[in-house]
């Protein structure tokens, strides 16, 4: 998955000049970014091969179901409800793709990320989110 984000981000990235070290152009950032996430995907896979170890696990269709569902309904909700639900929405959901899931941690844990969230992209960065719909 590295490798291929990253063999596609530099592919994109050539339509845009790259600049200089010193002078970067906007192609610059995203080569760069790009070619380490390639570089960390080779690593990762010959460090994989290289050790032979089998991995036992199965997939969980719960959470190939829910994750990507909420990743949508963030996006949905960013427009329509705010960053404050849509965020909600995003942490709790994935956790609830756990098998692990207990709701009073998730509940919790997504009380104090939101408010991260909020204090740090939206107060520190400026984000121009809205908090809340009509806010």
């Amino acid at each position: 998955m590295l490798i291929a984000t990253g063999l596609a981000v530099v592919m994109i990235a050539r339509a845009y000049p790259f600049g200089t070290s010193l002078r970067m152009g906007p192609g610059y950032f995203p080569t760069v970014l790009g070619g380490i996430l390639v570089l960390f995907g080779l690593y990762l896979l010959v460090q994989g091969l290289r050790s032979g170890e089998a991995i036992d696990g199965n997939w969980s269709l719960r959470a190939l179901i829910v994750v990507p569902l909420s990743l949508v309904l963030f996006g949905v909700l960013m427009d329509r409800a705010g960053f404050i639900p849509a965020l909600a929405v995003l942490i709790f959901g994935s956790a609830a793709a756990s098998t692990e899931f207990r709701l009073v941690e998730v509940v919790l844990l997504t009380v104090a990320l939101t408010i991260f969230s909020v204090a740090l992209f939206v107060w520190g960065l400026g984000l121009p989110y809205p908090l809340l719909a009509g806010f």
